[in-house]
């Protein structure tokens, strides 16, 4: 098939896309880049060798001594065939995925891939199922499959834009993120070690992995350039592919198995090395802009494998030559990977073309006006429906009580046994309560302020900057106070919403651009909690596990007081707030013409919210979705104006986390889940479901 001439189109994030074959006067250069390549990574790859935690070096493998060649045979050797391997599989996976859905931010961890691939392995783990090397491969491959079906599915196939791809993605890695911690929580026994490997391990005990799944990443590699010219033609349009013959639906079926098989193929060897899929398709696009010959799919699936391969390699040179070989075998690789994928997130997000700052997901909507009567009786409902989630929770849990045992507590006239039952379960019922209340608020401040009702803190990435704080603390002052773990989660979350939003600036507040920021944001701080938990305590992750899965265990009186003071400051000064909150979710010009100070509105607004998150993460960890569902919900029930949504939200907020947190103690008690995990599994569906009918919004 011969691929017409066609000018090169740009990606929505400012990329070449790869519609065209390489011209005559290029292909020098062509062949330039491509040996230039090869050459760098044979120069990494024999720095990479010198290293390790033995004392071998350059001049022991030279001479060849026996000691040396046993370390290389047996160490050195393995984990640098897995780099290439790995790196290789990932770079082409994220290319093939970037041509078929034409979004330069599709990769396998934005689609999922790797997590479903992930959560499959730790499954098999947990169940003390021991399967070989390629049967485990079909299972990682069968979980990354229908992870990516998932994503593809609710964001059109990527094609729709890039912010509700990034959107899909993060919900569904959120949930299988929190299957996966529920396992590793509930079989710590089985599963140890799977936590520091879930971020991408090189560290291999010999060859025979690398031998039996390399020969499938070449074959899949094989069929990927093999099928290069019908991408090429692909790349001028679904309408202008099918004139010329290519059956797109067809096309983009298999290129998608090729690259989960290509996935996959990597978190088998090495575990989910992050964000590698992401950049190294993108250093050859934007070769591609002085070279437009690389774009050709023929050219740039194998030259993104290989981009792929240097990425690894050098992010694994570079962190055992910073900290020393033993931190080769500590910290997992795909920290580093991951830290620099979020960087080049942000390059792009910062070349993202939307719709504009009032944009707003079509299919979304408020409900209609309603009466004083119908929002006061919704009020005294939720009200109701949580005082009696409040009593639930003081009779559920390991051991069951009646009402009459929790009148007689509160009369101070229980036995020793009741007594010590509703003294520990108490604080458990307020801090769910406290914090889901203070989510809920927070998310609706965001909402409001981003116009974009789907965003929430954890989308922002101001939980995950929170939970870098005061994780940091935890591990490396274990003594250290309540208000030092609330300060340091503030912190992090200021440190958070600071660099988001400072980056997502750009002549005007982009609510896709904020996304996508917050996006990799929240990546990078992923990555630094693996890498302090790695780093201070590597084979004992529970207790950080459940604290980042959004726990009450344990809780005291004492640590519940930062999120109620937070609550009683900034309620009321939301309250007094309500009508600019209600016209900054309008769009960036009406409150300037009715005299609101835009910009310390939306500051003042977002620093409340920064705090009320912080506080609820010092109070029972990591809880996603409740800023997303509770006031997406109110705002379904009640309309859209502030005064009557914000005590609704937090009602409802409140209530979720209450009844999450009252489930995952009862349902497989003595045994407990971690409220947060409970609280992802209930929403990611309605998160899927929210993009799903905005779909159909903007199909209809």
């Amino acid at each position: 098939m011969t691929t017409p001439e066609v000018a090169d189109p740009v990606g929505d994030a400012g990329l070449p896309a790869a519609s065209a074959r390489p011209r005559g006067p290029l292909r020098g250069g062509v062949a330039g880049v491509v040996l230039i390549t090869v050459a760098a990574i044979m120069v990494v790859a024999a720095v990479h060798l010198t290293q390790g935690t033995s004392s071998v070096g350059l001049f022991d493998l030279l001479n060849t001594s026996d000691e040396a060649m046993r370390v290389l045979l047996a160490s050195r050797l393995p984990r640098l065939l897995a780099a290439v391997a790995v790196g290789l599989a990932l770079g082409a996976s994220g290319a093939l995925l970037q041509s078929i859905s034409r979004n330069p931010l599709a990769s396998p961890d934005t689609l999922a891939v790797s997590s479903g691939a992930y959560l499959a392995v730790v499954a098999a783990a947990a169940l003390g199922v021991n399967l070989p090397t390629l049967p485990s491969g079909g299972l990682a491959f069968l979980g990354g499959l229908a992870a990516a079906g998932l994503v593809m599915a609710v964001s059109a196939g990527g094609r729709s834009g890039t912010t509700r791809l990034i959107l899909a993605g993060s919900a569904a890695a959120l949930a299988f993120t929190a299957l996966t911690n529920l396992m590793m929580i509930l079989f710590q026994q089985e599963t140890t070690g799977l936590y520091a490997w879930g971020s991408g391990a090189l560290t291999q005990k010999d060859l025979s992995v690398v031998t039996q799944v390399g020969p499938v990443i070449v074959l899949a590699l094989a069929a990927g350039v093999l099928l290069g010219p019908r991408l090429d033609v692909l790349g001028l349009g679904d309408e202008g592919a099918t004139v010329l013959g290519v059956n797109v639906r067809r096309l983009r079926f298999w290129v998608t198995l090729l690259a989960v098989l290509l996935a996959t193929s990597a978190v088998v060897i090495a575990g989910p090395v992050g964000f590698v899929g992401l950049c190294a398709p993108v250093v050859v696009r934007l070769a591609g802009r002085w070279l437009p010959g690389l774009l050709a799919h023929r050219l740039l699936v194998p030259l993104s494998g290989l981009a792929g391969v240097l990425v690894v390699l050098a992010a694994d040179v570079s962190l055992r030559a910073l900290f020393g070989g033993q931190s080769g075998v500590d910290v997992p690789p795909g920290v580093v990977t991951a830290l620099l994928g979020a960087a080049v997130m942000v390059y792009l997000a910062r070349r993202h073309r939307d719709g504009g700052p009032a944009r707003r997901p079509p299919g979304i909507r408020a409900a209609a006006h309603r009466s004083r009567a119908v929002f006061t009786l919704f009020l005294a409902g939720g009200t109701a429906l949580l005082a009696g989630a409040v009593v639930l929770g003081m009779l559920l849990g390991d051991t069951f009580l009646r009402t009459g045992d929790v009148g007689l507590w509160l009369q101070g006239r229980t036995n020793l046994g009741i007594t010590f039952v509703l003294d520990q379960r108490y604080p458990r019922v307020l801090a769910a309560v406290l914090a889901g209340a203070a989510l809920a608020v927070a998310g609706t401040i965001i909402q409001a302020v981003c116009r974009n009702p789907l965003a929430e803190p954890s989308v922002l990435g101001i939980t995950s900057g929170a939970g870098v704080g005061a994780i940091a603390i935890i591990s490396f002052a274990p003594a250290a106070g309540l208000w030092a773990v609330t300060g340091a989660a503030g912190l992090g979350a200021l440190v958070a919403f600071a660099l988001v939003y400072g980056l997502a600036w750009k002549g005007g507040l982009s609510s896709d651009r904020l996304v996508l920021m917050g996006f990799a944001v929240a990546s990078a701080g992923t990555a630094l909690t693996v890498l302090i938990i790695v780093e201070t305590d590597p084979w004992n992750t529970a207790t950080a596990l459940t604290w980042l899965s959004g726990s009450t265990y344990g809780r005291t009186p004492l640590q519940l007081l930062p999120v109620a003071i937070a609550l009683a400051v900034v309620v009321p000064l939301v309250v007094a707030q309500r009508r600019e909150l209600d016209l900054l979710s309008l769009d960036e010009h009406t409150p300037r013409i009715l005299g609101v100070p835009v910009e310390p509105a939306r500051l003042t607004a977002l620093a409340g919210a920064v705090l009320l998150t912080a506080t609820a993460v010092s109070a029972i960890g990591v809880v996603g979705f409740v800023g997303l569902v509770a006031p997406h919900a109110a705002r379904a029930l009640v309309g859209g104006a502030h005064t009557r949504v914000l005590p609704v939200a937090a009602l409802l907020g409140a209530l979720l986390v209450s009844l999450a947190d009252t489930l995952g103690r009862t349902v497989i008690a003595p045994a407990q889940i971690p409220a947060g995990l409970v609280t992802a599994m209930l929403g990611t569906p309605y998160f899927v479901w929210l993009l799903w009918r905005s779909r159909a919004g903007q199909e209809s």
